[in-house]
Protein backbone atom coordinates (compact mmCIF):
# COMPACT_ATOMS: atom_id res chain seq x y z
CA UNK A 1 0.00 0.00 0.00
CA UNK A 2 1.64 3.03 -1.15
CA UNK A 3 1.13 6.04 1.33
CA UNK A 4 2.34 10.06 1.37
CA UNK A 5 2.39 12.48 3.96
CA UNK A 6 2.07 15.92 2.63
CA UNK A 7 3.64 18.71 5.10
CA UNK A 8 2.94 23.10 4.23
CA UNK A 9 4.99 25.20 5.34
CA UNK A 10 6.10 28.77 4.21
CA UNK A 11 8.65 27.79 1.84
CA UNK A 12 6.20 25.71 -0.52
CA UNK A 13 4.94 22.21 0.28
CA UNK A 14 7.06 18.50 0.61
CA UNK A 15 5.37 15.10 0.02
CA UNK A 16 6.68 11.55 -0.14
CA UNK A 17 5.93 9.17 -2.96
CA UNK A 18 6.56 5.52 -2.71
CA UNK A 19 6.90 2.85 0.82
CA UNK A 20 4.15 1.06 2.50
CA UNK A 21 3.76 3.84 5.79
CA UNK A 22 3.10 7.31 6.32
CA UNK A 23 6.26 9.34 6.53
CA UNK A 24 6.10 10.76 9.90
CA UNK A 25 7.00 14.28 10.55
CA UNK A 26 8.50 15.45 14.22
CA UNK A 27 8.12 19.00 15.06
CA UNK A 28 11.18 20.95 15.29
CA UNK A 29 11.93 24.03 16.95
CA UNK A 30 13.95 26.18 14.18
CA UNK A 31 15.43 28.27 16.55
CA UNK A 32 17.62 25.55 17.85
CA UNK A 33 18.27 22.99 14.85
CA UNK A 34 17.78 25.75 12.06
CA UNK A 35 15.31 22.43 10.47
CA UNK A 36 11.55 23.54 9.48
CA UNK A 37 10.79 19.74 9.91
CA UNK A 38 12.78 15.74 11.21
CA UNK A 39 10.83 13.19 8.62
CA UNK A 40 10.99 9.61 9.68
CA UNK A 41 10.69 6.79 7.37
CA UNK A 42 9.67 3.36 8.37
CA UNK A 43 12.19 1.87 5.14
CA UNK A 44 13.77 4.53 2.85
CA UNK A 45 13.83 1.80 0.08
CA UNK A 46 12.15 3.17 -3.09
CA UNK A 47 11.11 5.97 -1.28
CA UNK A 48 10.98 9.30 -2.49
CA UNK A 49 10.40 13.30 -1.99
CA UNK A 50 8.46 16.07 -4.05
CA UNK A 51 8.85 19.48 -3.53
CA UNK A 52 6.15 22.14 -4.80
CA UNK A 53 7.92 25.31 -5.74
CA UNK A 54 6.06 28.38 -4.45
CA UNK A 55 7.84 30.79 -7.36
CA UNK A 56 7.37 27.96 -10.43
CA UNK A 57 11.06 28.11 -10.71
CA UNK A 58 12.96 24.95 -10.66
CA UNK A 59 14.34 24.92 -7.07
CA UNK A 60 17.89 24.26 -6.28
CA UNK A 61 18.66 21.25 -3.73
CA UNK A 62 21.20 20.66 -1.84
CA UNK A 63 22.07 17.69 0.60
CA UNK A 64 24.47 18.09 4.24
CA UNK A 65 25.71 15.37 6.37
CA UNK A 66 28.74 15.18 8.58
CA UNK A 67 31.97 13.90 7.80
CA UNK A 68 35.25 14.11 9.99
CA UNK A 69 34.84 17.05 12.04
CA UNK A 70 32.79 19.33 9.61
CA UNK A 71 29.62 19.39 7.70
CA UNK A 72 29.99 18.89 3.73
CA UNK A 73 27.39 20.06 1.32
CA UNK A 74 26.30 18.27 -2.09
CA UNK A 75 24.11 19.33 -5.13
CA UNK A 76 21.40 17.00 -5.33
CA UNK A 77 20.14 15.88 -9.04
CA UNK A 78 16.36 15.88 -8.74
CA UNK A 79 13.42 15.62 -11.85
CA UNK A 80 11.59 18.86 -12.52
CA UNK A 81 8.55 18.89 -14.48
CA UNK A 82 7.61 22.73 -14.63
CA UNK A 83 5.95 22.68 -10.86
CA UNK A 84 7.52 19.88 -9.11
CA UNK A 85 11.01 18.55 -8.20
CA UNK A 86 11.10 14.91 -7.55
CA UNK A 87 14.04 13.20 -6.03
CA UNK A 88 13.18 9.36 -6.49
CA UNK A 89 14.89 8.07 -3.86
CA UNK A 90 15.54 9.70 -0.88
CA UNK A 91 18.84 8.80 1.59
CA UNK A 92 19.33 8.34 5.45
CA UNK A 93 21.20 10.16 7.95
CA UNK A 94 21.48 13.50 5.64
CA UNK A 95 19.94 16.87 5.76
CA UNK A 96 18.40 18.70 2.89
CA UNK A 97 17.69 22.14 2.10
CA UNK A 98 15.46 22.83 -1.11
CA UNK A 99 15.93 26.14 -2.66
CA UNK A 100 17.41 28.06 0.50
CA UNK A 101 13.95 28.07 1.59
CA UNK A 102 13.10 24.65 3.39
CA UNK A 103 15.40 22.58 6.23
CA UNK A 104 15.04 19.08 6.85
CA UNK A 105 16.46 15.63 8.00
CA UNK A 106 15.69 12.05 7.11
CA UNK A 107 15.59 9.75 9.75
CA UNK A 108 15.47 5.97 8.46
CA UNK A 109 13.85 4.04 11.07
CA UNK A 110 14.93 0.89 9.52
CA UNK A 111 18.34 1.77 11.06
CA UNK A 112 17.46 2.06 14.52
CA UNK A 113 14.35 -0.48 14.48
CA UNK A 114 13.59 -1.39 18.36
CA UNK A 115 11.98 -4.79 19.80
CA UNK A 116 11.50 -5.48 23.38
CA UNK A 117 11.94 -8.95 25.30
CA UNK A 118 11.04 -8.95 29.20
CA UNK A 119 11.81 -6.19 31.99
CA UNK A 120 13.85 -6.95 35.26
CA UNK A 121 13.57 -4.79 38.36
CA UNK A 122 16.69 -4.48 39.91
CA UNK A 123 16.38 -3.91 43.63
CA UNK A 124 20.10 -2.62 44.32
CA UNK A 125 18.58 0.50 46.47
CA UNK A 126 15.66 -0.95 47.41
CA UNK A 127 14.42 2.11 50.02
CA UNK A 128 15.12 4.74 46.98
CA UNK A 129 15.61 3.77 43.24
CA UNK A 130 14.73 1.30 40.86
CA UNK A 131 16.83 -0.02 38.19
CA UNK A 132 14.77 -1.58 35.40
CA UNK A 133 16.76 -3.56 33.23
CA UNK A 134 15.42 -4.59 29.59
CA UNK A 135 16.32 -7.37 27.28
CA UNK A 136 15.56 -5.51 23.94
CA UNK A 137 16.64 -2.86 21.84
CA UNK A 138 16.19 0.68 21.26
CA UNK A 139 18.74 2.74 20.53
CA UNK A 140 19.27 6.69 20.34
CA UNK A 141 18.17 8.05 16.87
CA UNK A 142 20.77 10.85 16.02
CA UNK A 143 19.91 13.69 13.59
CA UNK A 144 22.07 16.84 12.43
CA UNK A 145 21.20 20.49 13.04
CA UNK A 146 22.14 22.83 10.05
CA UNK A 147 25.36 24.00 12.58
CA UNK A 148 26.68 20.50 12.62
CA UNK A 149 25.66 19.49 15.91
CA UNK A 150 24.09 15.96 16.85
CA UNK A 151 21.05 15.41 18.83
CA UNK A 152 18.53 13.00 19.42
CA UNK A 153 15.48 11.98 18.63
CA UNK A 154 13.16 11.55 21.58
CA UNK A 155 11.65 8.10 20.92
CA UNK A 156 9.34 8.59 23.63
CA UNK A 157 9.23 4.69 25.15
CA UNK A 158 6.81 4.89 27.76
CA UNK A 159 7.16 3.06 31.26
CA UNK A 160 3.76 3.00 33.21
CA UNK A 161 2.84 1.43 36.56
CA UNK A 162 1.48 2.27 39.61
CA UNK A 163 2.12 4.05 43.07
CA UNK A 164 0.69 5.95 46.01
CA UNK A 165 0.41 9.52 46.01
CA UNK A 166 -0.85 12.05 48.12
CA UNK A 167 -2.27 15.18 46.11
CA UNK A 168 -4.33 17.27 47.63
CA UNK A 169 -5.79 14.73 50.34
CA UNK A 170 -3.30 13.47 53.33
CA UNK A 171 -4.54 9.78 52.83
CA UNK A 172 -2.16 7.82 49.95
CA UNK A 173 -4.03 7.09 46.90
CA UNK A 174 -2.84 4.49 44.24
CA UNK A 175 -2.20 6.49 41.42
CA UNK A 176 -1.11 5.59 37.55
CA UNK A 177 2.12 6.85 36.58
CA UNK A 178 3.81 7.09 33.31
CA UNK A 179 7.20 7.49 32.55
CA UNK A 180 8.97 8.16 29.00
CA UNK A 181 12.37 7.94 28.15
CA UNK A 182 14.49 8.73 25.16
CA UNK A 183 15.66 5.61 23.99
CA UNK A 184 17.33 2.68 25.79
CA UNK A 185 20.94 3.37 25.71
CA UNK A 186 21.02 4.28 29.04
CA UNK A 187 19.30 2.58 32.14
CA UNK A 188 16.51 3.03 32.84
CA UNK A 189 16.31 4.79 36.46
CA UNK A 190 12.62 6.05 38.91
CA UNK A 191 11.92 6.24 41.90
CA UNK A 192 10.87 2.75 43.54
CA UNK A 193 7.01 2.48 43.63
CA UNK A 194 5.41 2.89 47.03
CA UNK A 195 2.91 0.11 46.14
CA UNK A 196 2.97 -3.07 44.81
CA UNK A 197 2.72 -3.07 41.16
CA UNK A 198 3.16 -3.84 37.05
CA UNK A 199 5.60 -2.41 34.85
CA UNK A 200 5.30 -2.49 31.29
CA UNK A 201 7.38 -0.72 28.77
CA UNK A 202 6.03 0.23 25.50
CA UNK A 203 7.25 1.93 22.83
CA UNK A 204 8.60 3.91 20.58
CA UNK A 205 6.37 7.01 19.55
CA UNK A 206 7.03 6.26 15.47
CA UNK A 207 5.41 2.66 16.18
CA UNK A 208 2.68 4.36 18.60
CA UNK A 209 1.92 6.43 15.38
CA UNK A 210 2.15 3.74 13.03
CA UNK A 211 -0.51 1.41 14.51
CA UNK A 212 -3.36 2.49 12.83
CA UNK A 213 -1.75 0.81 9.58
CA UNK A 214 -1.05 -2.19 10.61
CA UNK A 215 2.28 -2.18 12.61
CA UNK A 216 2.38 -3.31 15.91
CA UNK A 217 3.99 -1.64 19.45
CA UNK A 218 6.65 -3.12 21.38
CA UNK A 219 6.08 -4.49 24.65
CA UNK A 220 7.09 -6.24 27.72
CA UNK A 221 5.93 -6.53 31.48
CA UNK A 222 6.93 -7.68 34.72
CA UNK A 223 3.68 -8.61 36.74
CA UNK A 224 4.81 -9.02 40.22
CA UNK A 225 6.95 -6.21 41.69
CA UNK A 226 7.07 -6.51 45.54
CA UNK A 227 7.75 -2.96 46.75
CA UNK A 228 10.36 -2.19 49.65
CA UNK A 229 9.70 1.58 50.09
CA UNK A 230 7.82 3.23 52.63
CA UNK A 231 6.76 6.97 52.98
CA UNK A 232 4.46 8.51 55.64
CA UNK A 233 2.93 11.66 55.96
CA UNK A 234 1.42 13.06 59.51
CA UNK A 235 -1.03 15.91 60.75
CA UNK A 236 -1.78 16.96 64.20
CA UNK A 237 -5.24 19.13 65.03
CA UNK A 238 -5.60 20.44 68.63
CA UNK A 239 -8.94 19.08 69.37
CA UNK A 240 -9.89 21.74 72.46
CA UNK A 241 -8.66 25.29 73.80
CA UNK A 242 -10.31 26.49 76.61
CA UNK A 243 -11.89 29.66 76.25
CA UNK A 244 -9.55 31.98 78.20
CA UNK A 245 -10.68 35.50 76.35
CA UNK A 246 -7.14 36.72 77.44
CA UNK A 247 -5.16 34.31 75.30
CA UNK A 248 -5.19 34.26 71.74
CA UNK A 249 -6.67 31.14 69.46
CA UNK A 250 -4.52 29.69 67.06
CA UNK A 251 -6.48 27.65 64.03
CA UNK A 252 -3.79 24.71 63.97
CA UNK A 253 -3.65 23.14 60.47
CA UNK A 254 -1.36 20.66 58.15
CA UNK A 255 0.79 23.44 57.38
CA UNK A 256 1.13 24.49 61.02
CA UNK A 257 3.86 22.47 63.17
CA UNK A 258 3.93 24.51 66.32
CA UNK A 259 0.98 24.36 69.26
CA UNK A 260 1.47 26.12 72.28
CA UNK A 261 -0.85 27.34 75.05
CA UNK A 262 -2.14 26.59 78.43
CA UNK A 263 -2.25 23.56 79.83
CA UNK A 264 -3.93 21.18 79.41
CA UNK A 265 -3.59 20.95 75.71
CA UNK A 266 -5.00 18.33 74.00
CA UNK A 267 -3.84 17.05 70.28
CA UNK A 268 -5.06 14.30 68.20
CA UNK A 269 -1.73 12.97 65.75
CA UNK A 270 -2.41 11.07 63.09
CA UNK A 271 -0.11 9.26 60.81
CA UNK A 272 -0.95 7.95 57.30
CA UNK A 273 1.46 5.17 56.37
CA UNK A 274 2.62 3.81 52.71
CA UNK A 275 1.57 0.39 51.24
CA UNK A 276 5.04 -1.49 52.39
CA UNK A 277 4.76 0.12 56.02
CA UNK A 278 4.93 -2.82 58.43
CA UNK A 279 6.16 -1.08 61.51
CA UNK A 280 4.75 2.64 62.85
CA UNK A 281 5.15 4.73 66.16
CA UNK A 282 4.95 8.11 67.43
CA UNK A 283 7.89 9.22 69.58
CA UNK A 284 7.84 11.97 71.74
CA UNK A 285 11.28 13.67 73.33
CA UNK A 286 12.18 16.34 74.98
CA UNK A 287 14.93 17.53 72.06
CA UNK A 288 14.36 18.30 68.10
CA UNK A 289 17.00 15.64 67.98
CA UNK A 290 14.59 12.88 69.43
CA UNK A 291 18.38 11.34 71.67
CA UNK A 292 15.55 11.92 74.90
CA UNK A 293 12.76 10.19 73.86
CA UNK A 294 9.88 9.70 77.12
CA UNK A 295 7.05 8.37 75.11
CA UNK A 296 6.41 5.87 72.43
CA UNK A 297 3.05 4.99 70.85
CA UNK A 298 2.75 1.94 68.41
CA UNK A 299 0.00 2.91 66.71
CA UNK A 300 -1.23 5.24 63.21
CA UNK A 301 -3.49 7.91 66.08
CA UNK A 302 -2.42 9.18 69.04
CA UNK A 303 -4.45 11.29 70.90
CA UNK A 304 -2.78 12.66 74.08
CA UNK A 305 -3.27 15.83 76.80
CA UNK A 306 -0.28 17.86 77.63
CA UNK A 307 -0.03 18.37 81.05
CA UNK A 308 3.10 19.63 82.10
CA UNK A 309 4.80 22.75 81.65
CA UNK A 310 7.46 22.47 78.86
CA UNK A 311 8.41 22.29 75.60
CA UNK A 312 7.89 19.07 73.85
CA UNK A 313 8.47 17.41 70.16
CA UNK A 314 6.41 14.54 68.35
CA UNK A 315 6.97 12.82 64.99
CA UNK A 316 6.17 9.80 62.89
CA UNK A 317 8.37 7.06 62.02
CA UNK A 318 7.25 4.11 59.48
CA UNK A 319 9.71 1.24 58.65
CA UNK A 320 9.23 -1.56 56.49
CA UNK A 321 8.88 -5.11 57.27
CA UNK A 322 12.19 -6.33 58.15
CA UNK A 323 13.41 -2.28 59.24
CA UNK A 324 15.22 -2.05 56.41
CA UNK A 325 14.03 0.65 54.50
CA UNK A 326 12.71 4.02 57.12
CA UNK A 327 10.38 7.03 55.93
CA UNK A 328 11.88 10.09 55.83
CA UNK A 329 10.69 12.26 58.87
CA UNK A 330 12.66 15.71 59.52
CA UNK A 331 9.62 17.79 58.31
CA UNK A 332 7.12 15.69 60.29
CA UNK A 333 8.15 17.40 63.71
CA UNK A 334 5.70 18.78 65.84
CA UNK A 335 6.55 21.36 68.71
CA UNK A 336 4.30 21.53 72.00
CA UNK A 337 5.57 24.51 74.00
CA UNK A 338 3.29 24.50 77.24
CA UNK A 339 2.93 27.52 79.06
CA UNK A 340 4.04 28.02 82.74
CA UNK A 341 0.85 28.46 84.97
CA UNK A 342 -0.43 31.99 86.04
CA UNK A 343 -3.57 33.43 87.96
CA UNK A 344 -4.91 36.13 88.53
CA UNK A 345 -8.24 37.49 90.11
CA UNK A 346 -10.12 40.59 89.14
CA UNK A 347 -11.64 42.92 91.92
CA UNK A 348 -14.54 44.44 90.97
CA UNK A 349 -17.31 43.91 87.78
CA UNK A 350 -20.60 44.94 87.34
CA UNK A 351 -23.21 42.08 86.53
CA UNK A 352 -26.19 43.25 84.27
CA UNK A 353 -24.20 45.79 82.24
CA UNK A 354 -23.79 46.23 79.08
CA UNK A 355 -19.98 46.22 78.96
CA UNK A 356 -18.61 43.17 77.31
CA UNK A 357 -15.36 42.56 79.15
CA UNK A 358 -16.80 43.49 82.89
CA UNK A 359 -20.22 42.06 83.10
CA UNK A 360 -18.71 38.49 84.19
CA UNK A 361 -16.18 37.86 86.97
CA UNK A 362 -13.34 35.75 85.24
CA UNK A 363 -10.03 34.80 86.49
CA UNK A 364 -7.01 35.38 84.28
CA UNK A 365 -5.11 32.44 83.92
CA UNK A 366 -2.57 29.88 82.10
CA UNK A 367 -1.99 26.41 82.09
CA UNK A 368 -4.02 25.39 84.79
CA UNK A 369 -4.85 21.53 85.63
CA UNK A 370 -7.06 21.58 88.46
CA UNK A 371 -8.87 24.38 89.39
CA UNK A 372 -11.99 25.42 91.70
CA UNK A 373 -13.76 28.15 93.14
CA UNK A 374 -16.24 29.33 95.66
CA UNK A 375 -18.07 32.40 95.38
CA UNK A 376 -19.66 33.75 99.01
CA UNK A 377 -21.46 36.47 100.53
CA UNK A 378 -20.20 38.27 103.49
CA UNK A 379 -22.18 35.80 105.74
CA UNK A 380 -20.20 33.06 104.27
CA UNK A 381 -23.31 31.89 102.11
CA UNK A 382 -22.39 29.93 99.21
CA UNK A 383 -23.45 31.38 96.34
CA UNK A 384 -21.91 30.04 93.13
CA UNK A 385 -18.66 27.53 92.28
CA UNK A 386 -17.25 26.43 89.23
CA UNK A 387 -14.09 23.72 88.38
CA UNK A 388 -13.31 25.15 84.80
CA UNK A 389 -11.18 28.18 84.92
CA UNK A 390 -12.62 29.35 81.48
CA UNK A 391 -15.72 30.02 82.94
CA UNK A 392 -17.15 32.54 85.63
CA UNK A 393 -19.33 34.30 87.69
CA UNK A 394 -22.57 36.30 86.23
CA UNK A 395 -23.44 37.81 89.71
CA UNK A 396 -26.71 35.94 89.51
CA UNK A 397 -28.06 33.75 92.51
CA UNK A 398 -31.02 31.92 92.43
CA UNK A 399 -32.10 33.61 88.71
CA UNK A 400 -31.65 37.08 90.20
CA UNK A 401 -28.88 39.46 90.49
CA UNK A 402 -27.69 39.94 93.67
CA UNK A 403 -27.03 43.40 95.17
CA UNK A 404 -24.15 45.72 94.94
CA UNK A 405 -21.57 45.56 97.63
CA UNK A 406 -18.46 43.13 98.52
CA UNK A 407 -18.51 39.43 98.05
CA UNK A 408 -15.86 37.36 98.19
CA UNK A 409 -14.27 34.62 96.42
CA UNK A 410 -11.98 31.50 97.60
CA UNK A 411 -9.34 29.20 94.93
CA UNK A 412 -7.69 26.12 94.74
CA UNK A 413 -5.94 25.77 91.90
CA UNK A 414 -2.84 23.68 90.56
CA UNK A 415 -0.69 24.26 87.93
CA UNK A 416 1.15 22.36 84.74
CA UNK A 417 4.35 23.35 86.53
CA UNK A 418 3.50 21.92 89.81
CA UNK A 419 2.96 25.40 91.80
CA UNK A 420 -0.51 25.62 94.05
CA UNK A 421 -2.53 28.41 93.86
CA UNK A 422 -4.98 29.52 96.76
CA UNK A 423 -5.64 33.17 95.97
CA UNK A 424 -8.65 34.40 98.58
CA UNK A 425 -10.18 37.95 98.27
CA UNK A 426 -13.02 40.49 97.64
CA UNK A 427 -14.75 41.40 95.19
CA UNK A 428 -16.94 44.77 94.38
CA UNK A 429 -19.89 44.37 92.81
CA UNK A 430 -21.18 47.90 90.71
CA UNK A 431 -23.96 48.33 88.88
CA UNK A 432 -24.38 50.25 85.41
CA UNK A 433 -27.50 48.95 84.37
CA UNK A 434 -29.00 52.36 83.41
CA UNK A 435 -29.32 53.17 86.48
CA UNK A 436 -32.01 50.43 87.43
CA UNK A 437 -31.47 48.42 90.36
CA UNK A 438 -30.65 44.36 91.18
CA UNK A 439 -34.26 44.01 92.35
CA UNK A 440 -33.23 43.53 95.83
CA UNK A 441 -32.06 40.22 96.68
CA UNK A 442 -31.07 40.88 100.18
CA UNK A 443 -27.58 39.55 99.38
Amino acid sequence: MAAALALLSASGQVRFIGGNYPVLAVASDKSVTGLDSIFVVYDIDGVGMVYSSPTGERPEWVSFEKRGSGLVFEDVQNQWNGFEATLPQIEAGKGYIIDNRFYCWVVNYADYRMSLTALYPENDQPCDLLTIRVDGVAHKIPYLTTRGETMVLDRQLELTFETQTRGDSTEWEITPVTETFESLDEPIVIDQPLCDTKFRLTGDQFLRRWKNWGLEEESAEYVNFVTQAVDCASIAVQLDVRNNTNEKKSNYGQEDKTFGGSAPIRILFTGFPTYAVRFREWQMATDPEFENIIMEFYQDEVDYTFSETGTYYMRYKVANGDGSCEAPIDDEIYTIIVSESRLDCPNVFSPGSEDEVNHIWKVSYKSLVEFHCWIFNRWGKLLYEFTDPSGGWDGYYNGRLVDTGVYYYVIEALGSDGIRYNPTGAISILRYNRGESSGGTGL
